[in-house]
């Protein structure tokens, strides 16, 4: 069906913020993005991933959004609008339910948690990189929580570090279509690849394919405490 190819020894899947508060029922998030995430599937459709991943060996990787603790920002010169919303609701409190990953989604043996990120991006003061190369990873799968913030964020400051990134489109989701509109507009600058979650099931892994490729027809362009467990 296309001709997307990945090798497992230097591809990685990266899910974002699969928080209780951000897909669970009850979650102090959940009532922003349901209509986008039900829309699209996109929880089942990021169990399906990562299941995928782990059912072929692939690597693994959780970007987890800051969990609120008491004191949080209180003594900071600056924090930005995000960062005070989040100091207001309390977004993913440590040691509470909405703080917890959603069960489906907890990290197994394996797999590879980084530091939590402040604000949007994966990488920004994080280990996110540092654990990706260690590992020999050069090429990621992105999926999660939300698509103009952090999974935004996460794809552009890796195109930076020269990742190169596949975004899986229907395994994310915002608070409002037009979020989304505004997010998929600029993606395609950055992602090298924006597929379903299908493609990405659909595509064999291969075991040493190192040569770079041209961008496949069913792309899509457009010019308009921390949870760790390292095997």
């Amino acid at each position: 069906m296309t001709n997307l190819k990945f090798d497992k020894e230097i591809t990685a899947l990266i899910l974002i913020d699969p928080y209780n508060d951000f897909i669970s029922e009850g979650g102090k998030l959940w009532d922003r993005i349901k209509a986008v995430a039900e829309a699209n599937d996109c929880i089942a459709h990021m169990l399906q991933l990562l299941t995928a991943a782990r059912t072929t060996g692939m690597r693994v990787f959780y970007a987890m959004h800051h969990r609120y603790r008491p004191g949080d920002y209180d003594t900071w010169k600056y924090a930005a609008p995000i960062q005070k919303g989040a100091r207001s609701r309390k977004t993913f409190e440590y040691g509470t339910w909405g703080g917890e990953f959603r069960a489906e989604f907890a990290p197994q043996p394996g797999d590879i948690v980084a530091e939590e990120h402040w604000c949007s991006s994966g990488f920004a003061n994080t280990d996110l990189d540092m654990l990706l190369k260690r590992h020999g990873i050069q090429r990621l799968i992105v999926a999660g929580l939300v698509a103009h913030t952090c999974v935004e964020s996460t794809v552009r400051y890796a195109v930076e570090l020269g990742y190169d990134v596949t975004l899986v489109r229907d395994a994310t989701a915002d608070y409002s279509d037009e979020f989304m509109h505004a997010a998929f507009v600029n993606l395609p600058n950055y992602a090298s690849a924006i597929v379903t979650t299908q493609d990405v099931t659909d595509t064999p892994l291969e075991a040493a394919a190192h040569s770079s490729r041209a961008c496949p027809p069913w792309a899509i362009r457009m010019d308009e405490s921390h949870w760790r467990s390292r095997p």
